[in-house]
């Protein structure tokens, strides 16, 4: 009876879903067997269908596109002291493009990014690195691309955080951006400036947090770049999970579609 309920309640979920909420039930009716509360798991016999996805749905930029968002971040701004106009470092900026940055050029889920403490940016070998702290307490070490370096060695300088290895890489800004507080930005942030500065750069693209990692990814493939060493960047566990975020195809489809001469 519990086994032909368990069926009846997977037919009412999405394929997708399925296979996650199989695995939910697994492991309670494990626990309860380990418990001594029941005597066998009637999940284990229970088989979901088949789900295969080739694509992923995260919205993607274009190479140039990302540079653009990149270049259009305001690092620095003027203001009035004394009667003069001064240039001064726009810490909200550099925090921006350093996280933007971090995010494309290590393929870095959000997470790790921004609980990233300053000390998580080194240097080893002569050239930085970075450290993220990715899913189920995995440490990860990414060589920095030189733009990623200039990015941080930028915004370290002039937030002066250099001097605070414990202090959080990513902090909230306060007021117009000339002052940082001491706690991490969130995700729902992250989310919120990413949308704020793809619409100062006039990008329509519904982009968010996630779109870095599949950007950089495809990127690196269009460059000559081997699946498995995407793969070893990204920490995935599993090269389909890398080939989700490999957009090259959607080129091919832009080209032909062009075809269509009318």
């Amino acid at each position: 009876m519990c086994h032909s309920y368990i069926e009846e309640l997977l037919q009412t979920l999405s394929k997708p879903s399925v296979k996650q909420h199989l695995a939910g039930l697994r492991m309670l009716f494990d626990w309860l067997v380990v418990g001594h509360i029941m005597d066998v798991n009637p999940a284990h016999s229970v088989r979901g269908p088949k789900f295969s996805q080739k694509k992923g749905k995260t919205p993607v930029l274009a190479a140039e596109e990302a540079r653009t968002l990149l270049d259009s971040i305001a690092v620095s701004r003027t203001v009035k002291k004394h009667g003069a106009e001064e240039e001064i470092a726009d810490l909200a900026g550099l925090r921006d493009r350093a996280l933007i940055g971090l995010m494309v050029f290590t393929f870095a889920r959000v997470g790790a990014a921004i609980g990233m403490k300053v000390e998580d940016y080194f240097i080893q070998g002569r050239r930085g690195w970075v450290r993220l702290h990715e899913k189920g307490g995995k440490r990860h070490d990414v060589p920095a691309h030189h733009k990623l370096d200039e990015y941080l060695e930028e915004y370290l300088a002039g937030a002066g955080l250099a001097a605070k290895p414990k202090a959080f890489l990513f902090p909230t800004a306060k007021g117009r951006g000339d002052r940082l507080a001491d706690s991490p930005m969130s995700q729902a942030d992250a989310y919120r400036m990413i949308r704020r500065r793809a619409a100062e750069a006039g990008i329509k693209t519904k982009i968010g947090n996630h779109t870095f990692r599949a950007t950089g990814i495809t990127a690196y493939l269009k460059n000559g770049g081997r699946l498995e060493i995407a793969q070893q960047i990204a920490a995935h566990e599993s090269s389909r999970t890398t080939g989700l975020y490999d957009r090259r195809g959607d080129d091919v489809r832009l080209d032909e579609v062009e075809r269509i001469a009318i």
